[in-house]
């Protein structure tokens, strides 16, 4: 186990942050070096509790800060719109945590400060910083292609959060019923039809945004040379994201470092 005592920074703010990762399916967390981006053990996961209410996974935050007995500055991601720290929706996850502060209950319940950020945001943060967006100026999309479509816009490798580019219209539908991940399991779809939807709403988000670059994240992009061959229309460059499962974790404790002013890699 890795307790709250953690290397420091050249200005004496800790470079070590519990990183937690909340997802429909599992809630999982490492402690990470902000300066590097490597876990610094293990990770642990623990399922999503049934209902997902706000005071059966504070207990599940409790129970993975437990596990490494952590009382420490922490970061969490949260599937929802997340302004300075309170939920203002609620995506897989129980209506009630909208409106709760949820920095302040994971905050109570490890006993250390907490910061909550969107978790698409929080996968973005660590691709950029030490990814596939690492060292590119301009406009920076990342978009993951799960159960739903999220989405992390960077300008200059400064994010502008909660951007939800998911719920872009596409016909009569969200983006995210026609091109996730998930739809593509659900309907059957081919590679290559399921890429056709992919590419239509790429090149909405591009005539919108016009990127530099799009990162794709998600679990699908270890199968990226299923897909990324059929966006030929696609004018922006494509690349799939680096860090994989390891993305929320090292995100949500990203996060906080930049919150708290803590030191990390250029």
């Amino acid at each position: 186990m890795l307790g709250a005592v953690a290397d420091s920074g050249d200005n004496g703010a800790m470079t070590t942050v519990l990183g937690i990762d909340i997802g429909g399916t599992g809630i999982k967390g490492a402690p990470v070096d902000t300066r590097s981006g490597q876990l610094l053990a293990d990770r642990h996961r623990i399922l999503t509790p049934r209902p997902a209410t706000p005071e059966a996974v504070t207990g599940v935050v409790a129970e993975l800060a437990k596990f490494f007995e952590w009382t420490g500055p922490s970061g969490a991601t949260f599937p929802a719109i997340v302004k300075q720290g309170v939920a203002y929706s609620a995506a897989n996850v129980d209506k009630g945590w909208i409106g709760t502060d949820a920095a302040k209950v994971f905050s109570d319940a490890i006993g250390g400060d907490v910061t909550v950020v969107n978790d698409a945001d929080a996968a973005g943060l660590a691709e950029v910083a030490f990814g596939a967006g690492k060292g590119r100026d301009g406009v920076v999309i990342m978009v993951t292609l799960g159960t739903g479509i999220g989405s992390a816009l960077f300008i200059d490798g400064v994010l502008v959060p909660n951007t939800e580019l998911g719920h872009l219209k596409m016909g009569k539908k969200d983006a995210e019923r026609r091109a996730a991940e998930s739809v593509r399991e659900e309907q059957d779809l081919s590679w290559k039809q399921w890429s056709g939807r992919v590419e239509e709403y790429l090149i909405m988000v591009e005539a919108l945004f016009s990127p530099d670059l799009f990162i794709i994240g998600g679990g699908i992009s270890k199968k990226s040379d299923k897909f990324l061959p059929h966006l030929e229309s696609v004018q922006t460059e494509i690349v799939p994201a680096q860090l994989l499962n390891e993305a929320g974790i090292v995100g949500a404790a990203l996060a906080h470092a930049q919150r708290a002013g803590v030191p990390h890699t250029d």
